[in-house]
């Protein structure tokens, strides 16, 4: 952490205010099981800091894969990827620490309340207690889930289990937001929290990976789209730019168009 604060200054409540996000992903494979099916084939982009870049495909495409080898969770067959300059094959703890990662499937300790969840992840990233406390005390208000946060995860629904995975990712305030499908049981309100989030996460110079199946969350959120299908990127821009290409007023109908006509 100490190496970490050399370079970012930290605000109060937050680990990785000042630091801005890049993130870029080189020639990325992924192949699984003995066969070696090919979930991820040379995927290759770049998001800026100040910018949401929206990684769309079908179910299946590869992109889940793609953010889970983003978050160390995998490791790449070949290829590798930059964030904010670090590598992610050589050095992943560090990578780690770059990052906040959400995934449609909230993953949580069922017998740890969200509280306690917080604080052990603050402890893992070597946060103040008192960071950790305000920080929690902030995410919980702007997530409505107050009431619940010390009740026991394993009592709770889904949507609010994904608000403590929300929560979970936010606490240090990385410069790299992982976002796959975040606002996956969720109710509108709570919904609306989250692209805020996303909104000021932009706007503080980080960078925002996010996957959705939502066409109209997309084109309201996103600066630029790579659309990947049998885990290679078959086309990427701007959503104005690509529904120009395919003369296409709906951007729903430019993805079906990109997805649809491939064997």
């Amino acid at each position: 952490m100490e190496e970490l604060e050399t370079t970012c200054r930290i605000r109060p409540g937050y680990a990785n205010g000042g630091c801005a996000g890049l993130l870029e992903a080189r020639d990325l494979c992924k192949r699984f099981g003995r066969s070696g099916v090919l979930a991820v084939d040379r995927a290759s982009f770049r998001a800026e800091a100040g910018e949401i870049f929206g990684l769309l495909g079908e179910n299946g495409a590869g992109k889940t894969t793609t953010l889970r080898l983003l978050a160390t969770i995998l490791q790449p067959t070949s290829g590798n990827a930059l964030i904010n300059g670090i590598d992610l094959v050589r050095d992943p703890g560090e990578i780690r620490r770059q990052i906040g990662a959400v995934f449609a499937e909230p993953s949580v300790y069922d017998r740890l309340t969200p509280r306690e969840h917080l604080r052990y992840f603050g402890d893992l990233h070597d946060l103040p207690r008192r960071q950790v406390v305000a920080r929690s005390t902030e995410l919980f208000r702007r997530l409505g889930m107050e009431e619940y946060a010390d009740r026991r995860s394993g009592q709770l629904s889904r949507g609010m289990k994904q608000k403590v995975a929300l929560a979970r990712a936010w606490l240090t305030d990385p410069p790299v937001l992982l976002m796959d499908e975040p606002t996956a049981g969720l109710d509108v309100l709570s919904t609306q929290v989250v692209e805020e989030f996303m909104s000021e996460a932009r706007a503080a110079g980080k960078t925002v990976i996010f996957c959705s199946h939502i066409m109209s969350q997309v084109e309201k959120l996103c600066d630029r789209v790579a659309v990947i299908h049998r885990g290679a990127i078959i086309a990427e821009g701007t959503v104005a730019d690509l529904k120009s290409r395919f003369t296409q007023e709906r951007f729903e109908d430019v993805f079906v168009r990109l997805v649809g006509d491939k064997p």
